[in-house]
């Protein structure tokens, strides 16, 4: 019979009996939240843009180019939900399920630069205040705010996905920058004093920072294998060792191979090699049930004797 060629990996997949239950794909991950997002962001961002410009608004360009970064934000998360869902492979054996965290953090970063530009922009207007026009920054946000919100309850469904989070942290943003260009049109409208205009820009810049941080901050952790939020590094260890016929444990690793699945890998010092089948079924089940790893590879080291000899290895 013919061996199976190298690039059928399916087999080497495949979770048996006592394996983790969770797939290194998402199946059920439906784009139709994140397209209609983008569409609507797309759409809108184009005339807010030509209207900002138009009218000399600050307030009104820095939400335009808040919803230029939405449009790009969605359109990543959107692609990183596409390569999410295709099923692991020869190449890449944990799936494709880190392009969602890498989207949210390219995300962010695009979100930075856009803070940034908004201050640099502010400081110049508030030295040489320039001519708006209120009344066209009023009706052009109070159409954004609308749209906005739209879409904050469009993704606010999809909410335990981190990619969509982060597309929602950029919407949320966008939705206050509308609500700062509606009250500087007024404001402009009614009293002309301008440099409510860059005021409002910056005030909106700082809200926009902390939420991109915590958007960053997390998909960062994610990016570099960090120990899962919800899990306490130690306190799994002291478990570990809690287990009858454990003896200590060693080069134990804790991360999530993709958001919300945690891995284990270590190395575990027992008793006696025969007792390794009894162990390891116990081990599995308090990971479960205490920390919620599913995923989980050790190695049996049987204890060294008094002589320094090592009776064996097992998993």
């Amino acid at each position: 019979m013919q061996a199976e060629p190298l690039s059928s990996s399916a087999h080497l997949h495949a979770h048996l009996d006592g394996d983790a239950k969770h797939a290194h794909f998402f199946e059920a991950r439906s784009q139709k939240l994140l397209a209609w997002s983008l569409a609507l962001t797309l759409g809108f961002a184009l005339v807010e843009v030509a209207t900002g410009f138009a009218v000399n608004s600050l307030a009104l360009i820095s939400d335009a180019g808040h919803m230029v970064t939405d449009a790009a934000a969605l359109g990543l998360a959107l692609l990183a939900q596409l390569i999410a869902k295709r099923p692991p492979s020869a190449r890449h054996s944990f799936g494709y399920g880190r392009a969602e965290a890498l989207a949210a953090f390219v995300n962010s970063l695009a979100m930075l630069a856009l803070v940034g530009w908004i201050a640099w922009q502010a400081a110049q207007r508030f030295s040489q205040p320039q001519t708006v026009q209120g009344s066209m920054v009023f009706v052009v946000a109070g159409l954004g705010l609308a749209i906005n919100i739209a879409l904050a309850l469009i993704l606010a469904r999809d909410n335990n996905n981190m990619n969509t989070r982060a597309a929602l942290v950029n919407v949320m943003g966008d939705l206050l920058g509308s609500a700062a260009a509606l009250v500087a049109g007024a404001v402009i409208y009614y009293t002309g004093w301008m440099r409510i205009d860059p005021l409002l820009s910056i005030f909106v810049s700082l809200l926009i920072l902390k939420s991109t941080l915590t958007v960053l901050r997390e998909s960062y952790h994610f990016l570099m294998e960090g120990v899962p939020e919800q899990i306490d590094y130690l306190q799994v260890g002291a478990d570990l060792e809690g287990i009858a016929g454990v003896r200590s444990v060693h080069d134990l690793h804790v991360w999530d191979m993709s958001p919300g699945q945690p891995a284990l890998i270590g190395h575990l010092e027992i008793d006696q090699l025969e007792r390794w089948p009894d162990i390891l079924h116990a081990v599995k089940a308090m990971l479960l049930e205490r920390h919620g790893i599913d995923h989980v590879t050790l190695q049996a080291e049987v204890a060294v004797d008094g002589a320094g000899h090592d009776h064996g290895h097992g998993r």
